[in-house]
């Protein structure tokens, strides 16, 4: 039976140095004899107390192997030089955004500003855009976003791709808009693959802690393969094949690195076990789940908020197919069209009561509130390829790409100012 966790949404990090010294003096002659003296008596002491593993029962099995690692190396760990070496390729996201909620004294609804923090990490870089990788729900809803670079410059950045059902995203920043200085100073990080990682192996996290500023926490891979269950408020989402660490994961850290000790990203931090009573579980998106995806958004065109007068309509009206439906009645996830307006662009280009929409130009979409946000950025006039799952007549539900020229909103919909 598979175990999963109730987690909250997530974020990351911080962690401690200490530093120690070796005091030397000089001796007389006898000094010398006395400690000389003074040494041997606490080596035969030592021998006394000595632990005797030979004295353990043993047989035909073997002992584990050791790990063939100097004593000075598992003294001085490396996490200092991984987080100096690393630090240059995080930053911090400001996610500025209006939140819509309603007032219980005066009735209605009212709006105001808010802002959250979390967290991205540079991975890419074409020959205009500086391309950060970093969680879905750090630029959720975003109506602003501005990023922070390792020497606190900050400049405002766009989405360029998301994956919602794997909580992932890559924010694009203009090269130009980054002082010259700023480009000298930061760096690209090193990826590897997570396939190679290790129960057991020692990892650290950085992240915009708390919103404190970047921090560094250490610890171990925990596990492997982890599936656990997010509640964001609106339901609940299964995330499958994390990295579990036991490295400290506080809120803003989301988006953030987790490395192993060469310095190269292993896995995207994303969220943490929020149970009383649960310590150490904090959860990472592995690298070779998240590589493949990482690499198709950053390669899509980088697309701002559309105006108001440029809002698309599509023209249908739909159900989200969650997870426990699709596995009640054998469908795929997505929007299941309840209705198809007639001389809409959708109903135009083919688009039928029963079909289910599952991506919209090369996105996955699972979810309604998903369409709803990527059509924010498509302009009405653009043509798009929308794909969609349609039962055939044995009952088996079968993938096609349709291609919609998307309408002008205010030519349907005639409240829109």
């Amino acid at each position: 039976m598979k175990r999963a966790i109730l987690a909250g949404i997530l974020a990351a990090v911080v962690v401690g140095a200490s530093a120690g010294g070796v005091a030397t003096f000089l001796a007389s002659e006898d000094e010398a004899q006395l400690q000389v003296a003074g040494e041997a008596s606490e080596e035969g002491a030592a021998a006394e107390n000595t632990l005797d593993t030979e004295a353990l029962p043993s047989g035909n099995i073997e002992k584990a192997e050791l790990a063939d690692i100097m004593d000075e190396a598992v003294i001085r760990s490396g996490v200092a030089e991984v987080a100096t070496n690393v630090m240059p390729a995080m930053v911090s996201i400001t996610n500025t955004s209006v939140q819509e909620v309603m007032d219980w004294f005066r009735g209605g609804n009212f709006q105001y500003e808010s802002k959250s923090l979390g967290t991205g990490v540079i991975m890419g870089e074409n020959e205009t855009e500086l391309l950060i990788v970093t969680n879905n729900h750090v630029i959720e809803d975003a109506t602003e976003l501005t990023v922070s670079f390792i020497d606190e410059e900050s400049v405002e950045a766009v989405v360029k791709g998301r994956d919602v059902s794997n909580d992932l995203a890559v924010v694009a920043v203009n090269l130009e808009d980054i002082p010259s200085d700023t480009v000298s100073q930061i760096r690209i990080a090193n990826v590897a693959d997570s396939e190679e990682v290790r129960v057991g192996e020692q990892v650290v996290a950085i992240g915009n802690a708390l919103g404190y500023g970047q921090s560094v926490t250490t610890g171990i891979v925990s596990a492997l393969g982890r599936t656990i269950e997010v509640s964001d408020g609106m339901g609940i989402t299964d995330y499958t094949d994390l990295i579990q660490t036991d490295a400290a994961i506080n809120q803003g850290n989301s988006g953030g690195a987790l490395l192993n000790m060469k310095g190269e990203v292993i896995g995207i931090n994303s969220v943490k076990a929020g149970s009383n009573g649960v310590e150490g579980m904090g959860y990472a998106i592995p690298t070779s789940k998240a590589l493949p995806i990482i690499t198709n958004l950053m390669n899509k065109e980088t697309r701002s908020l559309v105006s108001d007068e440029d809002l698309p309509y599509l023209g249908i009206v739909g159900q989200d197919v969650t997870s426990n439906v699709a596995m009640l009645y054998g469908l795929p996830l997505g929007v299941y069209v309840t209705e198809a307006s007639e001389g809409a662009p959708a109903a135009e280009a083919g688009i039928t009561q029963g079909m289910i929409i599952t991506g919209f130009d090369g996105e996955k979409i699972e979810e309604m509130r998903e369409l709803q946000e990527l059509l924010l950025y498509y302009k009405g006039g653009e043509t798009v390829s929308v794909t969609v799952s349609t039962q055939d007549e044995n009952g088996e539900y079968q993938e096609e790409d349709i291609e919609i020229t998307l309408g002008r909103r205010s030519d349907y919909v005639q409240d829109v100012q």
